[in-house]
Order: structure tokens, then C-alpha cells, then sequence
């Protein structure tokens, strides 16, 4: 098996503990790969090799234009490491290679957007009340960020995180899951080829307890950035508010994908399995709440089940494969768990609910696609993330009754609208409780539009230039011009 080694300081290291654990393909079920189990003294040596970069290294001296160009030459390296990088992702995490090459070959834009923002962030000369001073404003990195990021898309969603860091000015130390860290590994190595210095990225691999939260309590970690579930999110931003860091968290959803009776309705069945079968369901914005208008229910349930029965399960190396293999056994018992769980409180199966039969994929973490109808909104399986390929559909009569619904629950990351009528479809994007909401379509993203959740689905925002500033602080100056000092007692 591949062994690989952490990156700190521009170094492949190994861990000071000089332990391995093994990392299993999702499609075999097989270990593949042995990844270095860090600890605590690793964890130290990456943070302090992070704030030496940002406070005596080149990296601090660096113009912002400098810094831009380096992580343009960056996405430059992605792009020539495109396929290798995504090939890691689908033997780590078993999604389809077709998403996974989609989205690596996706991530130099990210790098070249932010490489350009980087001399873009302007402070400004504030107009005063007070006659005889200059003041302005000048927007500083907040410091070393710990980017904690999860298994189902590991290099997008880090870069999500550390591509507005370095354009910040910020140094980073990535905690991959510890079910998906190869490709994090590899992907560090291009930053010596870049021309990064030693210190402004490093990866720590491991398990939360002796990686993460030694990473988010070290006290020159002054912004933790997290992708991941609510409960795991809310306990790292407690950790944070100990110290008062900056923190920003992108968590769950249960996303509602609203279908009127005037949609098109061939495009929103294929919204609907975009939204919940993609990926296998692993995803944060899937949009596993099917909201359907009485009129069409019937109709649009029996295409929904004709179409996504079709959907070839199988190798997902395969381009041709539309669905692949869960991506660790614990999800996949808590995936089983909860379509148990949805039969018990009365929801009707009408599609799937186990696993597959077919013996070229009985060793992998295999589920079929699953559909409940009859669901209710207060049940569980339409109130808490599955995370897996399990879709939940709810009646509705009217508008009203749609809003509701979809705001019923405490999450509130994405939401779909199905209508030919924009008057309606402009309604009820003010309405939903969520940060993202599409329009005929589901789950489009892209490094120009802003991404987070309201409720506790997260906090901060991702992408766009919303994203650069939450790893900036802003400093505000002031220069007497001369005012002749008065009274030193009294505010001036």
C-alpha cells in the first residue's frame, strides 16, 4: 500500500508518534493507503511553522500582487495534476470520477479568482467629524487559519477555505477527514513547485480528538474554518469562543426542493435526483426534502421513480456510473438505520431502501436509491440529515403551506424553487430560510457566488469576495495633522 508522510514547514514528515492507520476504497471495501496519524507535538509544529511564515518569513514581506501571482502559478499546477488528484478523491472517497475529475479540473478558477483578488481588497480614507486628522482604513490577515475539512469532496471544499486565506495573506493548516486525506497529501506537494515559502500551508492528518481539537485550541490559531456536521461544528465553535477566535463553519442542511404544478415538470424530476442521488446523497446542500403540490404529486412521483430506478449503481472509476458506494461504514449503518427509522413512523417506502444484490458490488458500501412518500414534516427522516441517498416527499396545497414546510426545520443551508411564474419564484426567495436558493435548477456553485447557511446550518460565508474578508481584520488609522492637543483628560 501507498504510505504517505505529513507536510509541515515545506517538508513530507513523518508523524513524531511514528503511527499509520489505514484508509479503505469505498467501491472494495479494501485498505489502500496508510496515512500518517498525527498528534498533538505535530500539530505544534505545523501551527508555529505557519506563524513564523506570516510573521518573519518571505510570505510576510510579500506585496499583495506577489502573493496573487503565486497562487495563480498554483492553479496552474492543479490543472496539470487534474486527473491524478481526482482519481485519489474517488479511491478515497468512492464518488464517481466523472464528479470528482469534474470538479478538480474546476479548481484552478477558484485559485486564478483569488489570485486576482488579492491586490483588489481596498481600505478607504474615512470622512471625519473631527477637523485635523487623517484617517483611513487598511483590512490585515487575522493570522495562522486551522481549515478543517470533511470526506465527501475534500479538495473543493478545502479550497473553498484556504484559496481566500492566501489571498489574505494568511497561513493555513489543513486537518483533512481521516477518511479522505490522500489527495489533501498529494495536493500539498505543488506549493514547494509553486514557490510558496516553507510554512504557509501545511496538512495534518488524524483523528479529531488528537488532530482537530489540538489544532483549534492551540492558542496561534486565530481562525478556524470547518466543513462538516452541526453537532461536530457546534462543538468546535465552542472550543474557539474560549479563546474568542474567529471562526467560520459551514454545516448541514435539509434542504426543501419545492415543485408547484406549473413547473417544468421533466426538469424538476431530474432536479429532484440531481439533488438527493448525486454524490449518493452525500452532500451538504442535497436536497433531500421533496416538495411536491398536491395536483401533481401522483404524476410526478411514479416519472421521479421511473427515471431514478434507471440510474446505473456500480464501479464509480466507470465514467458511464451514476451512482456510487457510501463512503465509510458508519454512514452506511446510519443511513440503514434511518430508513428503518422512517418505516417506523409510517412513511411509505416506494423506491430501494437496502442494500444491492449484485454481486460485483457486494463488498462495497453499496445502497440503492432510496424514496419515501407519505412523509409528514415533523418525522425524523424529514427533520435530521441522512446524508446518504435516502429522498423524503411532503404534499403541499399552497404557497403558504410550501413556505412553511420548508422552513420547518433548524437547518438552513440551501432551497429550490420549481415555477414558470417569476412573480412566485422572486416570493418565495425572500421567503425560504436559507443561504442559497435556485430556480429551476439545483446545485450550482461557483467561486463567484457566495455560499453558507442560516440557522444552524452555519456561519461566515464562502466564495466571492464575501469570502476574502472573513480572513481579514480591519485596522483603522489615525494621523493628527495638527491639532494641538488640549485637555489630556477628556476623549479627544
Amino acid at each position: 500500500m501507498q504510505r504517505y508522510q505529513l507536510y509541515i514547514d515545506g517538508q513530507d514528515v513523518d508523524p513524531q508518534d511514528g503511527v499509520w492507520f489505514e484508509s479503505h476504497n469505498p467501491y472494495t471495501g479494501e485498505p489502500w493507503a496508510e496515512i500518517p496519524r498525527g498528534g498533538q507535538a505535530d500539530v505544534d509544529r505545523a501551527v508555529r511553522a505557519a506563524d513564523r511564515a506570516m510573521r518573519e518569513g518571505p510570505w510576510a514581506e510579500m506585496t499583495a500582487s506577489e502573493r496573487g501571482r503565486l497562487i495563480h502559478r498554483l492553479g496552474d499546477l492543479i490543472a496539470r495534476e487534474a486527473d491524478r488528484l481526482a482519481e485519489l478523491e474517488v479511491r478515497d472517497n468512492g464518488k464517481l470520477i466523472a464528479e470528482m475529475a469534474g470538479q478538480v479540473k474546476y479548481l484552478p478558477q477558484y485559485y486564478y479568482y483569488f489570485g486576482g483578488l488579492a491586490d483588489k481588497i481596498e481600505g478607504a480614507v474615512l470622512p471625519l467629524d473631527k477637523k485635523g486628522y487623517l484617517a483611513y482604513t487598511r483590512y490585515e490577515p487575522v493570522g495562522v487559519v486551522a481549515a478543517i475539512t470533511p470526506w465527501n469532496s475534500p479538495l473543493l471544499l478545502m479550497t473553498w477555505k484556504v484559496a481566500p486565506a492566501l489571498a489574505a495573506g494568511c497561513s493555513v493548516v489543513v486537518k483533512p477527514s481521516e477518511f479522505t486525506s490522500a489527495s489533501t497529501l498529494v495536493f500539498a506537494r505543488l506549493f514547494e513547485e509553486a514557490g510558496f515559502p516553507p510554512g504557509v500551508f501545511n496538512v495534518v492528518t488524524g483523528y479529531g480528538a488528537e488532530v482537530g481539537s489540538p489544532l483549534v485550541e492551540h492558542p496561534l490559531v486565530k481562525k478556524v474554518s470547518f466543513t462538516g456536521s452541526d453537532v461536530t461544528g457546534k462543538r468546535i465553535n465552542e472550543q474557539a469562543a474560549g479563546q474568542l477566535k474567529h471562526t467560520a463553519m459551514e454545516l448541514g442542511g435539509k434542504s426543501a426542493n419545492v415543485v408547484f404544478a406549473d413547473a417544468d415538470l421533466e426538469q424538476a424530476v431530474f432536479g429532484a435526483i440531481s439533488g438527493i442521488f448525486a454524490a449518493s446523497g452525500q452532500t451538504c446542500i442535497a436536497g433531500s426534502r421533496l416538495l411536491l403540490h398536491e395536483d401533481i404529486y401522483d404524476a410526478f412521483v411514479e416519472k421521479l421513480i421511473d427515471v431514478a430506478s434507471q440510474a446505473r449503481m456500480g464501479d464509480p472509476m466507470d465514467p458511464e456510473t451514476q451512482v456510487g458506494p457510501v463512503t465509510t461504514p458508519a454512514q452506511y449503518q446510519k443511513i440503514l438505520d434511518y430508513i428503518e427509522i422512517a418505516g417506523g413512523e409510517g412513511a411509505k417506502l416506494l423506491m430501494g431502501g437496502g442494500k444491492p444484490t449484485r454481486e460485483d458490488i457486494a463488498d462495497g458500501w453499496f445502497l440503492e436509491p432510496t424514496i419515501f412518500g407519505d412523509v409528514r414534516g415533523d418525522m425524523r427522516i424529514a427533520q435530521e440529515e441522512v446524508f446518504g441517498p435516502v429522498l423524503s416527499i411532503i404534499r403541499f396545497a399552497d404557497e403558504a403551506e410550501a413556505v412553511r414546510i420548508a422552513n420547518d426545520v433548524r437547518f438552513g443551508l440551501a432551497a429550490a424553487v420549481w415555477t414558470r411564474d417569476m412573480a412566485r419564484a422572486i416570493r418565495m426567495t425572500e421567503k425560504l430560510e436559507a443561504g442559497t436558493v435556485w430556480v429551476n435548477t439545483y446545485r450550482a456553485v461557483s467561486f463567484m457566488a457566495p455560499f453558507g447557511g442560516v440557522k444552524d446550518s452555519g456561519l461566515g460565508r464562502e466564495n466571492g469576495q464575501d469570502a476574502i474578508y472573513e480572513f481579514l481584520q480591519t485596522k483603522s488609522v489615525w494621523i493628527n495633522a495638527g491639532v494641538t492637543s488640549g485637555n489630556p483628560f477628556v476623549l479627544r
